[in-house]
């Protein structure tokens, strides 16, 4: 016998796609194997979600909920965008398929990066200035995760180059980590000269 409907949570629904999607990726994540782990038919998820993009929706904001740091007390503004994206970076990069966050769904991307957009606009961007920033600094963490994810050969020592990212026949994790950082760097130098700002 199956649970009583109107027992289940949105919160209930959105956890147990969540559990699906983390242990057999974006694919296995339908209203039916969400339902048949819930222990109910799919109308109820249909009324209290909506469809399968309502849900995956949800799914992409619960992912990205608590991903931003807290500011430290004077803290710089690039040393906060840094580790924010650190932080961005480390949620995508350990989430089975970046398919569910890549696209439209903006929204789970605008809550995750309002505390970010709130420290520009108190260093000194515009308001438009701030959002321009984070969509940059996002893009950029977003195409880190998806080349790294489809990397699956490092050089060997004797290959390794001086630079990270130096060597044309591969790139180990660690050379790859300070990439993404020195790519960040000169995003953030860039912004903070197009902006009139100081650099830290």
């Amino acid at each position: 016998m199956g649970r009583p409907p109107l027992d289940l949570t949105t919160d209930e629904i959105v956890e147990a796609a969540c559990a699906i999607f983390l242990e057999s990726g974006m694919d296995a994540v339908s209203m039916r194997t969400v339902s048949a782990q819930l222990g109910v038919s799919p109308e109820p998820l249909y009324k209290r979600i909506g469809n399968k993009e309502a849900l995956l929706d949800a799914m992409a904001k619960r992912l990205l909920v608590d991903v931003a740091p807290r500011p430290r007390s004077g803290e710089h503004w690039q040393k906060y965008a840094m580790r924010w994206t650190a932080a961005l970076h480390d949620r995508l990069s350990t989430t089975p398929d970046v398919r569910l966050v890549i696209g439209e769904r903006r929204e789970p991307f605008v809550e995750a990066s309002r505390p970010l957009a709130e420290q520009l606009q108190a260093a000194g961007f515009t308001s438009d200035a701030a959002v321009q920033a984070c969509r940059l600094l996002i893009w950029a963490t977003m195409g880190f995760v998806v080349v790294e994810a489809g990397r699956h050969r490092a050089p060997t020592r004797e290959q390794r180059g001086g630079l990270p990212g130096g060597n044309p026949t591969g790139i180990s994790s660690a050379e790859a980590r300070r990439l993404f950082r020195l790519n960040l760097k000169f995003i953030l130098d860039g912004l903070a000269r197009h902006n009139g700002l100081s650099a830290e």
